[in-house]
């Protein structure tokens, strides 16, 4: 017996609360509620039950390694690396640093 895959509409439906779900970290970290992270939690788990790939826009706000929610100049520090165009993020909680590159090479 082979394993199905879910639904379209359920797909979908899971990422519109993903999205969701990083709109409200977002309004918690404004208002200091401490449920960022938690919210957070809650995004990457659903996207994983439902085998939904996460929008770029949305990786680049979280910790891959402890899963704390990034925000510019608190919780993470944001460099741009113009010799390897690269936007280097490290989260400020447990030291790790996530590089996204940008732009294409012209030699």
């Amino acid at each position: 017996m082979t394993r199905s895959s879910k639904p379209t509409w359920q797909k979908e439906l899971a990422l519109e609360r993903v999205n969701r779900l990083f709109e409200l970290a977002e309004e918690a970290r404004i208002e200091k509620t401490g449920m960022e992270n938690r919210y957070v939690e809650l995004a990457r788990q659903m996207a994983m039950h439902y085998k939904v790939g996460m929008p770029r826009e949305l990786r680049t706000r979280f910790c891959r390694s402890c899963g704390s929610y990034l925000s510019p100049g608190s919780t993470s520090t944001v460099r741009t690396r113009a010799a390897k165009r690269a936007v280097v993020i490290k989260c400020n909680k447990c030291g790790n640093i996530m590089r996204f590159p940008y732009g294409k090479r012209v030699n």
